[in-house]
């Protein structure tokens, strides 16, 4: 065996590794999405998670790939979802707290501000 074989193989398992995990991490922010209790939870394990998962397939993409301009096109790919996705998940939660969806909060909240004058824990939950 050939130090070019050698480099092949090496290569295709980090592609493999690199897809594998992305993978995970994609499947981790599906099941997020489907678990978790409200909106910006939800938003926030989708917008991380898949962000990751996405940069980490595209990365085992790159490794396989065998021309400069197959690799420069996903670079690209790679460049606009790494700007455009959490752009997006900020700006749809920014539109869901303007327009007064509230999260859903868990009775061991600390108190807010507006509710200085009631007894701890009496808040809405």
């Amino acid at each position: 065996m050939n130090w070019g074989e050698i480099i092949q193989y090496a290569l295709f398992a980090a592609s493999v590794a690199a897809m594998t995990a992305g993978l995970v991490f994609v499947l981790a922010g599906a099941i997020g999405v489907i678990r978790l209790p409200d909106f910006y939870t939800r938003m926030h394990s989708a917008g991380v998670t898949d962000t990751l998962g996405a940069e980490l397939i595209v990365l085992g993409l790159v490794l396989q790939a065998h021309d400069w301009q197959t690799v420069a096109k996903l670079a690209l790919v790679g460049l606009l979802l790494f700007l455009t996705s959490p752009t997006a998940t900020h700006a749809i939660a920014n539109a869901a707290h303007r327009a007064g969806h509230k999260p859903h909060l868990s009775r061991f909240r600390p108190p807010h501000p507006s509710e200085a004058g009631k007894p701890a824990g009496k808040g809405t939950s």
